[in-house]
């Protein structure tokens, strides 16, 4: 490397260099959450993390001072904590109820009884076997 000129380093080949077909391998299905999947993560989170926030804040600004006769920060932080943790769980119980709907929609169309007069599975008039 003592040389004036400047040389490049060598660069390793690719990982698909050499191979029949690049890029090919596994197919991966992406499916969609359920509707209400994130709203329930989300707000069960928000309902736990914002008193605990709001505890933390009003235990960075203090006490406050009585002799001004306003709010204690602490308190009020607190409080402000507890009322964002309610649209929490307002959230919560919002995406649950759209999870819940969605998942018992899916049972309800798994179920659905056959129309009378079209071809059952119990044997009624109409089957491929009374056609024999």
């Amino acid at each position: 490397m003592s040389s004036p000129t400047h040389e490049p380093a060598p660069v390793a080949p690719a990982p698909d260099e050499g191979l029949d077909h690049p890029g090919t391998g596994r197919p991966v299905v992406l499916e969609p959450t359920p509707p209400g999947l994130w709203g329930v993560l989300l707000g069960v989170g928000l309902a736990a993390l914002a008193p605990l926030f709001g505890f933390l804040i009003g235990g960075v600004l203090g006490r406050g001072d009585p002799a001004e006769g306003s709010f204690d920060p602490l308190a009020l932080s607190l409080f402000i904590g507890i009322v964002v943790g309610g649209f929490g769980v307002l959230l919560a119980v919002v995406g649950g109820r759209r999870l819940w709907g969605h998942y018992h929609q899916q049972a309800a169309e798994a179920v659905e009884e056959p129309e009378p007069g079209e071809p059952g599975e119990r044997g009624e008039p109409g089957d491929r076997a009374d056609n024999a």
